[in-house]
């Protein structure tokens, strides 16, 4: 046996892979993972068909294919009033995943220190360990998940490299406001600190309220990288396709990691998202396409024993549990599964050691068949 040092000794098989498992193996109601379970929009397959047949076979340029980053370009401008250049300032890549890993290869070296605001996704600080990073968490206020600004910008020190923000954010379905990128505009602005910006949610926002991208932000924007998802927007998560758009000093050295680790991503389906997106009403109506999911999933529950208060964006709700039991939410989520067949993700996984609610969180993602069925669950617990 080689006696291995692993590079990561804390990591073990994700809080998403273990509940799919579990869901599968008690037949549960699965509102845990965040993918649609219904089929995308069939001009968009139609597209992809085409480009089959016209042979869009081989290597697309490791950049991304030349038109979708063109349009990527002019949608960019038309909603934050921010020009990238498709040539030197946008990257398609293998999924928003993999823009992320990229952009943290590429800049965290041993001693950096990159500022994580918790709860996070879980794929930023196996990242940053990998390449000798250090994460300082910073954790958002636990009633509403707004960010504490005077706490933040205590954590900005002499090693500070990068700072990750998301919004909307999962898993809380929280959204920054113009307020607080003006903030964190502020408290950046004196720093060489680069801002790595996740915003897969972007297009799905709810009640009017906009996105503020980062790109809308000049100092911002002079420091960003901008995660985006094709899958997350068109309901094809499968596909692993995303996006990285960034100002050419900061691209220059994302791609010269992206070429290694991915080169190129499938050319099929981005020359059908280049025609795609020709049309702006296959994302800007997303809102209002996934709001009436939310209601529907909160009217259908109104009169249950959870406590919730509507998520403002993204495709997950989350529900208070405090009335019902005082268990540890990765308990309960067990017990939901086995004893009453529905699956959902406990939100202490995201989360330090200071959190201490009581949150589940629900993708409603789905048909309105099976958010029926959770909701009948949900309704006799």
């Amino acid at each position: 046996m080689i006696d291995l040092d692993s590079k990561l000794p804390n990591v073990g098989t994700t809080i998403f892979t273990t509940i799919g498992q579990l869901a599968n193996k008690h037949q549960a109601v699965n509102l845990s993972q965040g993918f649609p379970n219904f089929e995308p929009d069939l001009k968009l397959l139609d597209l992809v068909n085409v480009a089959f047949q016209k042979g869009a076979h081989q290597y697309a340029p490791m950049q991304g294919a030349p038109a979708l980053r063109e349009i990527i370009s002019e949608k960019t401008e038309n909603l934050y009033s921010k020009h990238y250049h498709p040539d030197t300032e946008i990257t398609i890549t293998a999924g928003a995943t993999q823009a992320i890993f990229t952009a943290i290869a590429a800049y965290i070296r041993a001693g950096d220190e990159v500022i994580v605001l918790k709860p996070a996704y879980d794929c930023y600080e196996p990242a940053i360990e990998l390449f000798g990073g250090t994460v300082v968490p910073v954790a958002l206020n636990q009633e509403d998940f707004s960010m504490d600004w005077n706490r933040f910008t205590s954590a900005i020190g002499p090693n500070t490299k990068m700072v990750i923000i998301n919004t909307p954010h999962n898993p809380t379905g929280a959204v920054w406001s113009k307020s607080d990128m003006e903030k964190l505009e502020e408290a950046l602005r004196n720093t060489d600190v680069i801002v790595l910006s996740d915003e897969v949610y972007e297009h799905i926002i709810f009640d009017g309220k906009p996105h503020e991208s980062v790109a809308k932000y000049p100092d911002l924007a002079s420091r960003s990288l901008i995660v985006s998802s094709f899958g997350k927007t068109f309901h094809v998560t499968g596909w692993k396709i995303g996006c990285c758009v960034a100002p050419k000093s900061l691209m220059t050295e994302f791609r010269k990691v992206h070429q290694f680790n991915v080169f190129a991503v499938n050319h099929p389906m981005q020359t059908a998202l280049a025609e795609y997106l020709q049309n702006p009403n296959n994302y800007l109506e997303l809102g209002t396409f996934y709001q009436k999911k939310r209601d529907y999933f909160l009217d259908g529950i109104k009169d249950s024993r959870f406590k919730m208060v509507p998520s403002a964006g993204t495709y997950f709700q989350l529900l208070d549990y405090s009335e019902i039991t005082d268990e540890k939410d990765t308990l309960f989520v067990e017990r939901l599964i086995k004893e009453h067949k529905i699956a959902s993700i406990p939100v202490s996984v995201f989360c330090d050691a200071t959190y201490n609610r009581k949150l589940l969180r629900f993708c409603f993602a789905k048909t309105s068949k099976v958010l029926d069925a959770a909701t009948d669950i949900l309704n006799v617990i």
